[in-house]
C-alpha cells in the first residue's frame, strides 16, 4: 500500500505534452499498445506483448511478445504489481534494440479490474516509466458502486463518440466510455494514466479505433 500511495503521488494529471493540445492530437507521432494476456487453465503462463504503430496512420512499426510466468499472487486492487513488470521489462527491451521508435503514448488493455483504488494499471505504468498512458478496458468490471443506469446517464449520438462520463456515487471516477466504432455497438471504457487529460485520452482511444478496442491493443 505505501508503494502504491508512492507512485500514485508521482502520477501527473491532464496533458503534458504540446501535441496533446491540438484537437487532432497532430505530431503525436508514435502510439504503443501493450497487453498481458494469460493462458487459459496454464496457471500463471502468460503472453507479454507490445507494439508500436505510427500515428494517425496506424501501421505497425514494431511489435514482439514472449511468454512470462507470472508468479506473483493476485490481489484486488494491486494487479499492476503483479502485471507491470513484465510490460516494463517489454518496453525495455523495445527501446534497446529500436530506441527510435519508443511510443510518444500507450495503451494498456484491461479485461477486468481496471480502475479499482482509481489506480490501475495504467497509472502504475505511466509512474514507473514517466510515458502518458491511457486504459483501455472492454469491460467495467472492478469498480465498485457503479450502476448501469449512472454509467449511461449522458445518453450519447447513435453515430460514435463520447457517450457518458463514469460515476459512482455521483462522483466523477476519472474515465469515460465511448463508442469506438461508427456502427455502435458496446462501448469501451477509457481511463486516465498518466499526463495525458481525460479528454484526450478519448480522442486518443477514439481515432486508434478502426475496430472495437483500438488498433494498437487489436494488434
Amino acid at each position: 500500500a505505501s508503494e502504491q500511495a508512492q507512485l500514485q503521488a508521482s502520477v501527473v494529471g491532464g496533458g503534458t505534452e504540446e501535441w496533446q493540445k491540438d484537437p487532432s492530437l497532430a505530431g503525436g507521432g508514435r502510439v504503443g499498445g501493450v497487453d498481458l494476456s494469460y493462458i487459459k487453465g496454464g496457471g500463471g503462463s502468460a503472453c507479454a506483448s507490445l507494439v508500436v504503430l505510427s500515428y494517425p496512420a496506424l501501421e505497425v512499426l514494431q511489435g514482439g511478445c514472449r511468454m512470462v510466468a507470472v508468479s506473483a499472487p493476485y490481489v484486488a486492487g494491486g494487479v499492476a504489481f503483479r502485471e507491470v513488470p513484465f510490460l516494463v521489462e517489454a518496453g525495455g527491451g523495445l527501446q534497446q534494440e529500436q530506441p527510435k521508435l519508443k511510443p510518444q503514448v500507450g495503451g494498456i488493455s484491461f479485461e477486468g479490474g481496471w480502475l479499482l483504488a482509481g489506480f490501475g494499471v495504467a497509472c502504475h505504468l505511466g509512474g514507473v516509466t514517466d510515458l502518458p498512458c491511457v486504459g483501455v478496458a472492454k469491460n467495467r468490471g472492478g469498480v465498485d458502486g457503479l450502476a448501469r443506469d449512472e454509467l449511461h446517464r449522458e445518453g450519447g449520438s447513435p453515430g460514435g463518440g463520447f457517450i457518458a462520463t463514469l460515476l459512482r456515487g455521483g462522483e466523477n471516477w476519472g474515465s469515460r466510455a465511448l463508442r469506438s466504432c461508427n456502427n455502435g455497438g458496446e462501448p469501451l471504457y477509457v481511463s486516465v494514466g498518466h499526463r495525458v487529460s481525460r479528454g484526450g485520452a478519448v480522442r486518443l482511444v477514439k481515432s486508434c479505433c478502426r475496430y472495437r478496442g483500438g488498433e494498437p491493443i487489436r494488434q
